[in-house]
C-alpha cells in the first residue's frame, strides 16, 4: 500500500518515495502543448503547488519520472527547459521594503546558482534580465511558475495601506511577463484570489484564465473516481481494522459528505486534498483545512456587513462579478468562493453571461465556518458555543420555549459592547449561525406569495415560522418603556405571520406549527411570543 502524502508538495519526492499520486499529468499534455500564460485560481492546500512543481518536472528531461502516468506514453518529448519558479509563500512581506528585499534575495541566490551577474536591486529588472539570460544560456525558452501570486496582499487585508503597497510592487514585478513573450515558453500563475488584471496583470492581455474553464474543472483536487482509484485501499484498510469506523460504503459517504463537493462548473465535483489525506492519517473526522488557517479578512467584511451571512443561502451572483475581485472595494461573496467556503452548485445558463449559484461545498467547511462566524460576533470561544448549541436544540426539539428564550438570552448577553451591532441583521446572522450549526436546516430569507418570512425551521414533527424585529432603546430606558416597545415589537411580529400565512403551506404535514415572534431591544433584552397554529 503507497504511502500518503501529507503535506508533500514535491512530484520528485512523490514518485520516487512511493507515495500516492493522483495522476493529473493529461492535464500537464494539454497545457504543455498549448503554450500560453496560464492562470489559475484555487483555495489554498488543494494542490495548486504539487500542480505547478509536476509541470516543472516535466520540462527536466527526465521522462522516467513519469513512468505510469498518462504522459508517458503520449508524443510529448520531454525536452529540458529552463526552469524559473517564484513561490511568494517563501517571501517576506512584512514591509513593502521587505517584499523587495525578499524578493531580490530570491532572484540573485537562482543569479549566482547559474553564474550570472546582474548589476541591479531592482527586482522587476533582475527578473526580466534573468529570464532573458536563462535563454541565452540554455538556448531553449524558458518556462516562468509563479505559485501563491497574491500571498503578499492577503497577510495584509486587514492593513490596506500595506497591502496596497505590496501590491503596486507586485503588479510592476508580473508586468515584465508581457515584454517576455519571445523568450518564454510556458508562464503558470497560480493563487487564491482573482484580481481583475488592471489591478495586478498590468498589460498582460493573454493572460489565460482557466479557473472556471469546464476542461480544468478537476485540475486540483480528488474526484470519486480518484477516491477508489488511488485510496480504496487505504479506506479498506480502516474499515477493516477500525471497529468504531463504518463499512466501507458507508465510510465512503461519510467522506464525501465532510469533504467533497467543490466544484467550478456546477457538475464535476472534487474532495479536498488537503483533508482526505488528513482524515486517512489521523483516522477520524475533523475540520482539518479549515483549521489549517482562518479568514479574518472575511469574517470582518461580514461582521459589518451581517446582512451577507444571511443571504449566502442559495446565493446567486453573476460570471463578472465571481471572476474577480476589485482591490479597492472587496466584496465578501467572490472572496468567500475564491478563497474556498462557498463553491458552485449550479450554472446558471441564460442569452448572456452565465450566473452562478453558490453554496457551502460540505459539513467541514459548513460546521468549522458557522462556528467561526458565531464565535466572532458573540466574542464566545468556539468551546463554548459548542456546549451551548447541544441545549438549544434540545429546547427546539422539546417545544420549550422558556427554556429557549433563557438559553438565547445568555448567548446574546454575552456580546462584548465593542462588537454589539444595533441592527436586526446581526441578531439573525446569529441565531441563523446557531442552527446551521446545531445541523437544522434552517431556511432563511423565505419567499410566499404574500412576503418573505425572515426564518423557518423544520424538524420531524415540528415546523418553526419565525419573524425577528429589532428596536432601537435607550441604555436608561426604564422597564415599563422596555415592555412599551417588546409588546408593540412581538406584535407587529406576529401580526406579520398570521396576516400573511406564512405557516399556511404546513397545513395537513401532520406536523405542529410554531409561529414564533422574537424582539430584540439590545444584547440580553430579548423576548419572545409562540403560539401553535
Amino acid at each position: 500500500m503507497k504511502k500518503l502524502p501529507l503535506g508533500i508538495q514535491n512530484f520528485r519526492k512523490i514518485i520516487e518515495g512511493d507515495y500516492v499520486y493522483v495522476d493529473k499529468t493529461h492535464y500537464v499534455y494539454d497545457i504543455i502543448n498549448n503554450e500560453s500564460y496560464y492562470f489559475l485560481s484555487r483555495p489554498r492546500r488543494f494542490g495548486k503547488s504539487l500542480l505547478l512543481d509536476t509541470i516543472g518536472e516535466a520540462f527536466s528531461g527526465d521522462k522516467e519520472l513519469f513512468r505510469g502516468l498518462y504522459i508517458y506514453d503520449t508524443d510529448y518529448d520531454f525536452a529540458k527547459y529552463p526552469v524559473l519558479r517564484l513561490d511568494m509563500s517563501n517571501i517576506s512581506n512584512e514591509t513593502p521594503e521587505t517584499l523587495k528585499s525578499s524578493l531580490f534575495a530570491a532572484l540573485q541566490k537562482r543569479v549566482a546558482a547559474e553564474g550570472f551577474s546582474i548589476n541591479s536591486d531592482i527586482p522587476s529588472d533582475i527578473f526580466k534580465t534573468l529570464i532573458e539570460d536563462l535563454n541565452d544560456k540554455y538556448q531553449h525558452r524558458v518556462v516562468v511558475l509563479i505559485d501563491e501570486y497574491d500571498k503578499p496582499i492577503l497577510d495584509h487585508f486587514d492593513d490596506i495601506k500595506t497591502a496596497e503597497a505590496n501590491r503596486k510592487i507586485l503588479r510592476g514585478f508580473y508586468g515584465i511577463l508581457k515584454s517576455m513573450d519571445p523568450f518564454l515558453k510556458l508562464s503558470f500563475i497560480t493563487g487564491v484570489t482573482k484580481f481583475t488584471k488592471t489591478s495586478i496583470f498590468s498589460g498582460l492581455n493573454n493572460l489565460r484564465d482557466i479557473t472556471l474553464t469546464k476542461k480544468y474543472a478537476n485540475i486540483c483536487g480528488i474526484t470519486l473516481e480518484d477516491l477508489e482509484k488511488y485510496f480504496g485501499e487505504h479506506i479498506r484498510n480502516l474499515a477493516v481494522n477500525n471497529d468504531d469506523l463504518k463499512q466501507v460504503a458507508d465510510l465512503q459517504s461519510d467522506i464525501l459528505a465532510w469533504y467533497n463537493g467543490y466544484s467550478w462548473d456546477g457538475k464535476n465535483r472534487v474532495i479536498n486534498p488537503y483533508s482526505l489525506l488528513s482524515f486517512l492519517s489521523e483516522e477520524r473526522f475533523a475540520g482539518f483545512w479549515y483549521s489549517s488557517g482562518t479568514p479574518k479578512f472575511l469574517i470582518d467584511l461580514i461582521k459589518k456587513d451581517p446582512e451577507i451571512y444571511i443571504d449566502l443561502q442559495e446565493l446567486v451572483i453573476s460570471e463578472y462579478m465571481l471572476d474577480s475581485a476589485e482591490f479597492a472595494n472587496l466584496e465578501a461573496e467572490p472572496l468567500l468562493f475564491q478563497t474556498g467556503y462557498l463553491t458552485v452548485k449550479e450554472v446558471l445558463l441564460s442569452s448572456g453571461a452565465a450566473d452562478y449559484l453558490l453554496d457551502m461545498p460540505n459539513y467541514e467547511v459548513r460546521e468549522a465556518f458557522n462556528l467561526n462566524i458565531i464565535a466572532a460576533f458573540t466574542g464566545k470561544s468556539q468551546i463554548r458555543v459548542k456546549q451551548s448549541k447541544t441545549k438549544i436544540a434540545e429546547a427546539f426539539k422539546d417545544g420549550d420555549t422558556q427554556k429557549l428564550l433563557e438559553l438565547l438570552k445568555g448567548l446574546f448577553a454575552s456580546i462584548p459592547y465593542q462588537l454589539h451591532v444595533n441592527r436586526e441583521a446581526y441578531y439573525h446572522s446569529i441565531f441563523y449561525a446557531v442552527m446551521n450549526v446545531l445541523g437544522f436546516d434552517m431556511k432563511a430569507e423565505v419567499s410566499t406569495a404574500k412576503g418573505r418570512v425572515d426564518a423557518i425551521l423544520e424538524l420531524s414533527d415540528k415546523v418553526y415560522v419565525m419573524e425577528f424585529k429589532y428596536v432601537g432603546c435607550e441604555p436608561d430606558a426604564s422597564a415599563e418603556d422596555k415592555q412599551m416597545l417588546f409588546e408593540a415589537a412581538l406584535q407587529e411580529g406576529m401580526g406579520q405571520i398570521k396576516e400573511r400565512g406564512y405557516g399556511k403551506k404546513y397545513l395537513g404535514s401532520g406536523k405542529e406549527i410554531y409561529q414564533v415572534a422574537f424582539a430584540f431591544l439590545g444584547r440580553d433584552d430579548i423576548e419572545m411570543e409562540m403560539c401553535i397554529m
